[in-house]
């Protein structure tokens, strides 16, 4: 039986979240493929999930949580292999709900006047029957205290999508969702934030993987 006072302790300890964007696919930059059914990463997306599972295994990660979209999965998948333990779904890490948008050429949608309000004041936009970004960001913020809640004083790896890793950043900055869209996630990059008992710290954005055994705090 777990002594009172070791449990005490682990959940004053900090716990740190790695966010990671899903590899590349063959649709990365040209549609916004929002929950699209079937897409999975390209050749190069599997290289990058496969390099960056080999740079975090040096962490002590204990869980590997995924979106359940199949980019994020097979993202997932090489990581938790790497860290010798399973991928586990996060349903709330899914990637925004663009409704009509969906699937769309990002070349035509930057036409739209609606696009300076994505970019400017995300805040005031709901894509049509879909998500505006503020639920989608409070989802998101959601989960992520679901999962540090459930693994306190631990290292665990969420992989999602790039607008939902910006909002957690924000939120984790402190930052306006108006200005979310300043943060740049690249495609199987790395974010770390850092739960404490004072508060989330952010600890690295947008990263290769490279240098996160630093990532932690004294």
């Amino acid at each position: 039986m777990a002594n009172p006072s070791d449990k005490s302790r682990k959940r004053h300890r900090s716990t740190r979240l790695v966010l990671v964007r899903h590899g590349l696919t063959e649709t990365t930059g040209k549609v916004l493929p929002g929950r699209t059914v079937g897409l999975h990463l390209s050749a190069e997306g599997q290289d990058q999930a496969t390099r960056l599972g080999m740079r975090l295994s040096n962490l002590g990660v204990a869980a590997v949580y995924t979106s359940p979209l199949e980019r994020t999965r097979e993202t997932a998948s090489p990581i938790a292999k790497a860290c010798g333990i399973r991928t586990r779904t996060g349903h709330g890490l899914i990637e925004c709900d663009f409704g009509e948008w969906t699937g769309q050429p990002l070349d035509k949608l930057r036409k739209l006047p609606e696009w300076k309000t994505v970019q400017r004041n995300p805040s005031l936009f709901r894509f049509p029957k879909g998500e505006s970004f503020g639920e989608m960001a409070i989802r998101m913020w959601d989960q992520v205290n679901s999962l540090v809640e459930h693994h306190r004083g631990d290292t665990i790896v969420a992989v999602s999508h790039a607008d939902t890793i910006k909002a957690a950043v924000a939120m984790a900055c402190g930052t306006p969702l108006d200005m979310f869209q300043r943060f740049v996630i690249s495609p199987c990059s790395a974010s770390v934030i850092m739960f404490t008992s004072e508060g989330p710290i952010v600890m690295a954005v947008n990263t290769n993987g490279d240098g996160l055994k630093d990532t932690k705090l004294a």
